[in-house]
């Protein structure tokens, strides 16, 4: 992961505490935003970035970075394991 930008996540209900996105890896397809809108926006580069990591559930966050085709979303647990893509 040479460019990627950490996002840290505070909802108390949540087991996933940091996002990563791969902006290397980001096409700009949209599908995140798609999913999760209060989440995600594209920049000016048209890569995603997070705008809300504490706006959705778990569920709804993973089901956001498994809609992307290239996998640029990395959801990660308060120890640092990777939940997302395993």
């Amino acid at each position: 992961m040479s460019n990627t930008k950490e996002y840290v996540r505070n909802r108390a209900d949540s087991k996933i505490t940091k996002i990563v996105v791969d902006r290397d890896l980001c096409i700009g397809a949209a599908s995140c935003i798609a999913v999760s809108g209060t989440t995600y926006e594209l920049d000016n580069e048209n890569k995603a970035v997070v705008t809300g990591a504490d706006s959705v559930d778990d569920a709804t966050l993973i089901m956001s970075a498994e809609s992307c085709p290239t996998r640029a979303i990395l959801l990660f647990d308060k120890e640092g394991k990777q939940v997302f893509p395993k």
